[in-house]
C-alpha cells in the first residue's frame, strides 16, 4: 500500500493504514489465502509515489492499494497498468481514474456519484437558491470536485454567484472569504483538501459567515471537527459510509477498528 502518511493528506493515509492492517488481520484469521501488507509512505507527494510503485512492481507485489490522493493516482496508476499489477484506490474520487486502465480499480465512491445528492440535500433542507463556490484549482481532485459541484448546482436550478480559486497550500482564506460574503450568498460551497478546509470553516466564521458550508469529499475527516471545532457547526458533506449504521457488518468494523486503534474513524 503507497498512502500518505505524511505531507497534505496524512490525516487520510492514517486511517487507510489501520483500516489495512486490521482487514489483513481478520483475511489471514480465515485460512486458505494469507496476505503479507507492506505500507509505504508516498509523503502526498506524487515523486514519491512513483519511486514506491516502482519498488513495489520490482518486488513482485500482487496487488497495490492507494495512493491517497487522485492527483497522485493519476501519475503512479499508468505505470502499475504498463506493468500489469492490479491498483485498488481507497480514496481516489476524482474522475478519470478507472479509465487509466483494466487493472486500476476503486471502491471509493466517485465526486460525480455523492455531490448531487449533498447538493440536492442541502436545497430540499435549507432551500439553499444562491452560492458562492470556492474550490483549489491546482489539484485533479479538487478539480473533478468543482466540476461536480458546478452540474449539481446547475441541475438544482441554484445560481453562482461568484467562483473563487485558491492553492492547496493556502492557508489564510479572509480576503476570499469577505467577497463570498459580499455577496450575500445562502451557502458557500468548498472543494478542497483537510488542511484548506480546517481553517478557511475558522475564518468564515470569524468574519461573521454564518452560512452553512458544503464540503467536497476532501472535507470528510474527522480531523475537519477536531481541527474547526464549534466552527464547523453548519458544515454539509456527503460520504459513503456512516458510523451511525447498525447493521452487523458495521458495528463490527467499529468494533474492531476502536479496539486495534487510538485514531479517530475515517471514511474516503
Amino acid at each position: 500500500a503507497a498512502l500518505s502518511l505524511t505531507g497534505a493528506a496524512a490525516q487520510y493515509g492514517a486511517s487507510q493504514e489501520n483500516a489495512l492492517e486490521l482487514a489483513v488481520e481478520n483475511l489471514n484469521k480465515v485460512g486458505g489465502v494469507t496476505y503479507e501488507l507492506t505500507v509505504e509512505d508516498d509523503a502526498t507527494d506524487p515523486k514519491q509515489a512513483i519511486q514506491v510503485f516502482d519498488t513495489f512492481i520490482a518486488s513482485g507485489a500482487s496487488i497495490i492499494v492507494g495512493p491517497t490522493l487522485s492527483n497522485t493516482a493519476k501519475q503512479t496508476d499508468p505505470i502499475a497498468q504498463d506493468a500489469q499489477v492490479p491498483v485498488l484506490g481507497v480514496s481516489n474520487t476524482a474522475a478519470g481514474i478507472t479509465e487509466i486502465g483494466d487493472y486500476i480499480f476503486r471502491d471509493s465512491l466517485t465526486e460525480d456519484a455523492v455531490i448531487p445528492q449533498t447538493v440536492k440535500a442541502a436545497v430540499d433542507t435549507l432551500g439553499v437558491k444562491k452560492v458562492v463556490i470556492m474550490y483549489s484549482n491546482d489539484d485533479a481532485f479538487t478539480e473533478s470536485g468543482y466540476q461536480a459541484f458546478v452540474k449539481a448546482l446547475d441541475d438544482q436550478n441554484v445560481d453562482v454567484a461568484d467562483t473563487l480559486t485558491f492553492s492547496k497550500s493556502d492557508t489564510d482564506f479572509r480576503a476570499l472569504l469577505n467577497k463570498a460574503k459580499e455577496a450575500g450568498a445562502d451557502a458557500i460551497v468548498v472543494s478542497g483538501l483537510i488542511d484548506a478546509a480546517v481553517p478557511l470553516v475558522i475564518q468564515a466564521r470569524e468574519i461573521g459567515i454564518d452560512t452553512p458550508i458544503i464540503g467536497g469529499n476532501g472535507f470528510n475527516s474527522p480531523a475537519l471537527i477536531t481541527g474547526a471545532g464549534e466552527a464547523a457547526e453548519g458544515v454539509i458533506v456527503g460520504a459513503a459510509w456512516n458510523s451511525a449504521s447498525t447493521n452487523d457488518q458495521n458495528v463490527t468494523f467499529i468494533e474492531d477498528y476502536i479496539r486495534d486503534s487510538v485514531l479517530p474513524l475515517y471514511a474516503n
